[in-house]
C-alpha cells in the first residue's frame, strides 16, 4: 500500500505533507506535488496533516481519482524530491475548486 496525492492539491500545494514525511516520499512539481510510491512508507502522516484533505491510502481512494494512482508514479520517476514551501499565492482561491485536473502542470519544480 501506498499513499496518493489526488486533484485538491492541484494549484494549491501546500507543504505541510512534505515536512512530516519521515521517508522524503514527495517529489516536487511547480503546482502540485506527489508520492513516490516506491519510497512510501504507509504511515498515513500525510494524510492527517493535508489542510485540503488531497491524499488517500490507495486502497481507500474515490472512485474519480483513481487515475492519480498512475500519476503520482509517473511524475514521481520524473521530479525532484520535494521540500516545504510556502503554498502557492492563491491556493485559498484554489482550495474549494473542483474538477482541476485541466490545470495541473506536469513541469517539475526548479528552484
Amino acid at each position: 500500500m501506498t499513499y496518493v496525492v489526488t486533484e485538491a492539491c492541484i494549484r494549491c500545494k501546500y507543504t505541510d505533507c512534505v515536512e512530516v514525511c519521515p521517508q522524503q516520499a514527495f517529489r516536487d512539481g511547480v503546482n502540485f506535488v506527489v508520492i513516490d510510491p516506491a519510497a512510501c512508507a504507509n504511515c498515513g502522516l500525510c494524510e492527517m496533516v493535508c489542510p485540503v484533505n488531497a491524499i488517500y491510502p490507495d486502497y481507500g481512494l474515490p472512485e474519480a481519482q483513481i487515475r492519480f494512482r498512475a500519476l503520482n508514479a509517473e511524475l514521481a520517476a520524473q521530479w525532484p524530491q520535494a521540500r516545504p514551501r510556502m503554498p502557492l499565492p492563491d491556493a485559498q482561491k484554489w482550495h474549494e475548486v473542483p474538477e482541476k485536473w485541466r490545470f495541473l502542470d506536469r513541469t517539475a519544480q526548479t528552484d
